[in-house]
């Protein structure tokens, strides 16, 4: 495991490039069709150009700020976060909507950054405002406010390349 602790809160340049619904909780295998639909749709002849945002990442979670609105992310809300292993620039997550949804709670969001390494330390602060909230839990003795259960969270830290590997060691199994 990597052990890199960013500096919040941070903010980062990203064109968002929207949400598809997500078929589990967390993994790369839930992240990337939405990624895949998403980047088709942003390619599309014709498709309204991707316009550039603010991405404010802070120990309460992810703020998405466009000229007119603001779209906060709460922490509790985030179960999973990673650099595209296909797309290096896309950062993605995916969020919660309601864990009482009868229909899938699931929503992968994807950011295109700058460059790859802003894409990489996008998910490395994620992976810090998770380890704040985690203290924060296990500090008042409880599970906090996380609208679905069980209280995990993950960030795929491992690099797109070690994320391939990882990915044909399985299916070659």
């Amino acid at each position: 495991m990597v052990d890199v602790k960013e500096e919040l809160p941070q903010t980062f340049s990203v064109k968002y490039l929207g949400w598809r619904e997500a078929r589990g909780l967390w993994g790369v295998k839930h992240t990337r069709k939405p990624v895949d639909s998403m980047v088709a749709a942003a390619k599309t002849p014709g498709a309204t150009p991707l316009t550039m945002m603010s991405l404010l990442v802070t120990t309460e979670g992810c703020t998405l700020y466009s000229p007119n609105s603001r779209k906060p992310f709460p922490i509790e809300t985030i179960s999973y976060g990673v650099q595209d292993l296909v797309y290096t620039r896309v950062f993605c997550m995916i969020v919660v909507r309601d864990a009482g949804d009868t229909r899938n709670p699931f929503e992968c969001h994807g950011f295109v950054c700058e460059s790859r390494t802003s894409a990489r330390r996008l998910t490395y602060c994620l992976a810090t405002a998770f380890a704040d909230y985690s203290a924060r839990v296990r500090g008042s003795g409880g599970h906090g406010t996380r609208v679905w259960d069980p209280p995990k969270f993950a960030v795929d830290l491992r690099t797109p390349e070690e994320l391939r590997a990882d990915i044909r060691a399985d299916s070659e199994a």
